[in-house]
Formats: structure tokens, C-alpha cells, sequence
């Protein structure tokens, strides 16, 4: 029976492991497929960063996040014709719902429970209120118009706090990159939702 050996991972700088004992190190390679012997010296690449706190709290808390905004935009299509507006809902539409996925699956592989709904008494993090998503819901026209674009800002603006704490605290990659997707691109639809609001 192979027994596989891995190098010391004690490299404080991140860079990848020297190969430096007597012992073979046998190198996995994809599944199915045989390893093979590391060479002395050879430099072999640290293993992925386990998740952190940081990245379950980023998951948990951006999916009843991107919840109510799903829920906002779908007042879109009934409460006015503004193509700024209702192009912003269709954006959060084609972005936050595979984000969801993505991030529901993470959670699910690591054993979590995903949040199936978000908390509209406890709003934080840019979330709006009951009383607010009411006015939304009651809202028409020009009104519905600045409601949505002034709480859809305030929501966006809370999304890029909280991708910024996982990019500042988070290790998993997959979670560091969903937190950069979501601060590049809600930052952007920031812009224009302003811009629409002028």
C-alpha cells in the first residue's frame, strides 16, 4: 500500500515548501492519475487556505442580502417603465441569483445550514425595513423611482462593507473571490445608479 508524505507547509511567507528530506515525497496529480516523486529541492506549492470565520460570515449574511434585493428588484417590472431603473433590477437579477447558488453550495460543502430568509426587523447592513419595503411595494411611478434607487444605493453600500471585511479577513479563495466580484460590480452600479438619480 502507497503511503503519500507531504512536505512541511511551515513557510511563513506563503511561498511554496522546499523538498529537503530523505524521504520520498510522492506529488498527487489529478484524479485517476499516478503521482509521481518530487526531485530534492524541488519547491511544491502550498495547500488552499482552510475557510475562516470571516468567509462563513461574508456567505451567510450576502445571501438574505442579495435576497432582498431580488425581492426589490421584482417590484421593478409592475411600479414603472424607467429603463435606468429597470435596468439596474435586471443586473441584480443576472448577477445575485447565481451568486446565491454559488455561495449556498460553498455553504453546503462545508456542512452549514443556508439562510432561507432574511430578517426584514433586524435591517443592518444597508437592508431595508419593514416599513420601507411597504413604501416600496405601495409605491408608482416617479415616486417608486427614487425609493428604489435611494434604498437600492444604501443596500449596494452595504454589500461593499461587508465584501470588504471578507477581502481584509476572509483566506478561501473562492469566498475572496466573490467578495471582489461583488465590490467591483455593485460599486459600479452604484455610479449609475446616481447618475440616475440626477
Amino acid at each position: 500500500m502507497l503511503t503519500f508524505a507531504l512536505a512541511a507547509c511551515s513557510a511563513a511567507d506563503g511561498a511554496p515548501t522546499p523538498v529537503g528530506s530523505d524521504a520520498p515525497v510522492l506529488v498527487p496529480r489529478s484524479p485517476g492519475s499516478p503521482g509521481r516523486t518530487a526531485t530534492p529541492g524541488e519547491r511544491l506549492p502550498q495547500p488552499e487556505q482552510q475557510p475562516s470565520a470571516a468567509d462563513v460570515r461574508f456567505a451567510e449574511g450576502m445571501i438574505p442580502h442579495h435576497r432582498q434585493a431580488l425581492e426589490m428588484a421584482g417590484l421593478v417590472a409592475g411600479r414603472t417603465s424607467n429603463p435606468a431603473v429597470r435596468r439596474v433590477a435586471s443586473q441584480i437579477v443576472l448577477t445575485q441569483e447565481p451568486e446565491i447558488r454559488i455561495m449556498s453550495g460553498w455553504l453546503s460543502g462545508l456542512g452549514r445550514a443556508v439562510p432561507q430568509a432574511h430578517d426584514h426587523t433586524r435591517p443592518a447592513d444597508g437592508m431595508a425595513g419593514p416599513a420601507e419595503m411597504n413604501a416600496l411595494r405601495g409605491a408608482r411611478g416617479g415616486a417608486f423611482d427614487r425609493m428604489f434607487l435611494r434604498l437600492m444605493i444604501r443596500h449596494h453600500e452595504g454589500a461593499l462593507t461587508m465584501a470588504a471585511a471578507a477581502l481584509r479577513d476572509g483566506t478561501d479563495q473562492r469566498m475572496r473571490m466573490m467578495a471582489r466580484d461583488v465590490y467591483s460590480g455593485q460599486s459600479i452600479e452604484i455610479a449609475r445608479m446616481r447618475q440616475a438619480q440626477s
